[in-house]
């Protein structure tokens, strides 16, 4: 079973050569979950969906670390992946599935 906190290498390795930029942006994304009402598993489900409809695949695979780790089932994230297919369409929605896929099956 893989440990969903872990860190993909390349983002340590940019955050190793760019403290700086990875300060910053974790006090931006800690701003952003302050600017509103929404717990933490709505917002996790919002930002999948984001990530499915902009086609970022470590984007999404990020999202779904995260989602996992603050309690959103397999299902609930499955859910958020398909809501989009009918704006974004089913190739893309099938490569989020899929990149979605590789993360629950290593939880």
């Amino acid at each position: 079973m893989t440990d969903n906190s872990k860190i993909p290498h390349t983002f340590e390795a940019f955050t190793d050569r760019f403290p700086g930029l990875s300060h910053a942006h974790q006090q931006v994304g800690a701003a952003l979950d302050d600017a509103g009402p929404l717990d933490e598993k709505t917002r996790a489900l919002v930002k999948i969906g984001i990530c499915v409809g902009a086609g970022l695949e470590s984007a999404v695979k990020s999202q779904v670390r995260r989602g996992l780790n603050c309690g959103l089932s397999a299902g609930e994230i499955e859910h958020a992946l398909v809501l989009g297919m009918n704006s974004v369409g089913f190739p893309r929605t099938v490569a989020a599935w899929q990149w979605a896929r590789q993360v629950l099956k290593d939880s």
